[in-house]
């Protein structure tokens, strides 16, 4: 079984090509290299395109696309000015991140109970690995946008699986 830590240290760690194709198995039947379940399985086994594999990190919870979440807090003050400059913060970079090679979509998640404003931009995972080389670009230009604006907190990232059920 994987924990927590080690699929995102996996999805962190590696490169575009250790998603291409299985690693060569090593203990417990994970990769030596990075942590990446061995096994992989056609996407048309699954109702998808033929070809394209998906990873398994155990028997039925697989994936093929890993996304990226930039989040914070803002603040109900002045009439939720934080979260319009939030917004306009998002808007002045989203042409980049829709830019990015193999985007599948670009999200915006906001909850006004506990205040949150998300951004999750999800790519194919053997794609993922040059973003991520890339530094996330215009992940560092965004985050410290946000970190400027008056209200906002717990400015955050995280990487992790993203798959429609």
């Amino acid at each position: 079984m994987f924990t927590k830590s080690a699929v995102l240290a996996a999805v962190l760690a590696v490169g575009a090509d250790a998603f291409a194709a299985p690693p060569a198995a090593g203990r417990f039947g994970v990769s030596a290299k990075a942590g990446l379940p061995t096994a992989s399985r056609g996407l048309a086994l699954r109702g998808g395109a033929s070809g394209a594999s998906m990873i398994d990190i155990t028997p039925n919870v697989s994936f093929d696309t890993i996304a990226r979440e930039w989040r914070c807090k803002w603040s109900e003050d002045n009439d939720k000015e934080s979260l319009v400059k939030a917004q306009e913060a998002i808007d002045e970079v989203i042409k980049d991140v829709k830019g990015v090679k193999g985007v599948k979509g670009v999200q915006r998640v906001v909850c006004g109970g506990c205040l949150d404003f998300k951004i999750v931009t999800s790519l194919p995972a053997e794609d993922f690995g040059k973003w991520e080389e890339a530094k996330f670009a215009p992940e560092e230009k965004f985050i410290e946008k946000l970190k400027g604006i008056k209200g906002v907190s717990q400015v955050e990232t995280q990487t992790y699986t993203n798959m429609p059920l």
